[in-house]
This record gives C-alpha cells, structure tokens and sequence, in this order.
C-alpha cells in the first residue's frame, strides 16, 4: 500500500489515512503468528530441564491451543473482510486520530477493500482507512437531507434581526423561503420547528416592509402628480 505524503513547509505532513494505517500496522505486529510460536516451542524443547523434560502430551496440548486460537483469528479476519465488502457504497464516517493527538472525521463514500496482511482496510477518495476506524455508516439520503437542513439554517442565521429587515434581505428570504417549501416531508424533518417559525416571522414582516414600500411609493407618485398639476 504506497502512499505518496503531502509536504509543507519542507516537512512531511501525516494524512488521516497514513496514521490510520500506521496504528493498525502497530497493532498487527504486536500478536504471534504460528512461526513466531513454533520458534518459542522448539526453544523450549531446547532449553528445557533434562531432569524434568516437558512431556510430549503438553506440547500436544499447546499447539492444539494456539491451533485454535488461530483458528479464531482466522474466522474473526474472515468476518472482518465480509464485514468491509458489505460497506462498498455506503457513506461512512472514519475517525482517526493524527500524531499530534487531534481527532478527525473523515465522510466519504467506501469505493472498494483491501485486504492485507489479515486486515480488511476501506478505500475513501482513493485513501485507505483501517476497518478498526470506521465510526459511522450513513444512509445517503439521510446524509443529503442533513446537510440541506445544515446549510438552510446557517443561512437563516446570517439574516439581521427580523425587526431590522429591509428590501435589500429580500432576495435572501425569497430564496430560503422557495428551499424550504421544496424539500420533502423526509427532509423538513431535520429543520428544528423553531427555525421554521423563524422563516415565517421574516417572510410576515418582508410582508409588512414591501406594503410600506409600496405605499411609499404610491404616495411619492400621487405628490409628483399633484406638484404637475
């Protein structure tokens, strides 16, 4: 898995997915694989006490023992992988934790898997992300109407007071009024109740400042007619 490093300021800077990688990479090297256990036992053989030899039934014992633990580890990497191949598609959360100890999300869609070594890793905008780190899988439609939601309340925030409102925030409450009536039942579900009666209180006094408008306007027009006449 080759990964190509961004550089700033003439210093390496550790991506999301290289620090995820680098933390299962510490994890995987910390078990015994059977070589490893196999190498213990014959240094055990080798070494043991000649006067009281480690009988043939308890190293029979131990390799049944670390058989089967293998075994497990094998079905567990196994479930790992079908784990991660049903996750091809979906929109996922990683949370990783970069070396200066700051904790990250990472949203994307999972394009494909890679197993290696006995770990299944999640491939997101052509970066690779352990398994271990996944933290979320999201319904896309689910996503979609939470960020509308979001960017329609950011902007509903960035409106002045309603008491303050002009004929120059019209458009703005245009606009946000026409998103809102356009979104679906699905969607109105993540706009807070407060923030809709917000919108309402805008487009009632956009009401109000647009009849003023033109009642200003119509009375400048009847005063022009009469100074004509």
């Amino acid at each position: 898995m080759a990964l190509v490093a961004p550089i700033e300021n003439g210093k390496v800077v550790e991506t999301t997915s290289q620090n995820s990688l680098k933390n299962t990479s510490k994890t995987g090297n910390d078990s015994m694989d059977k070589e490893a256990f196999l190498q213990l036992l014959v240094a055990q053989m080798k070494y043991q006490d000649p006067l009281q030899p480690t009988s043939n039934t308890e190293y029979i014992s131990q390799y049944a023992q670390f058989s089967q633990v293998e075994q497990m580890q094998n079905m567990a990497g196994s479930m790992d992988l079908q784990r991660a191949s049903s996750l091809v598609g979906e929109e996922v959360y990683i949370k990783t934790t970069t070396s200066s100890g700051e904790t990250k999300l990472v949203q994307g869609k999972v394009d494909y898997v890679v197993y290696e070594n006995g770990k299944a890793y999640l491939s997101i905008d052509e970066q690779l992300y352990s398994l271990e780190d996944l933290d979320t899988v999201a319904d896309k439609e689910y996503l979609d109407a939470y960020n509308k939601a979001y960017d329609f309340i950011v902007a509903m925030n960035k409106l002045p007071n309603v008491n303050g409102i002009d004929l120059s925030d019209a458009s703005d409450i245009d606009k946000l009024e026409k998103i809102y009536n356009e979104m679906s039942d699905y969607e109105k579900q993540f706009v807070a109740t407060d923030v809709v009666n917000n919108l309402n209180k805008y487009i009632e006094k956009l009401q109000e400042v647009r009849k003023a408008a033109e009642e200003s306007n119509q009375d400048e027009n009847n005063q022009n007619q009469n100074n004509d006449e």
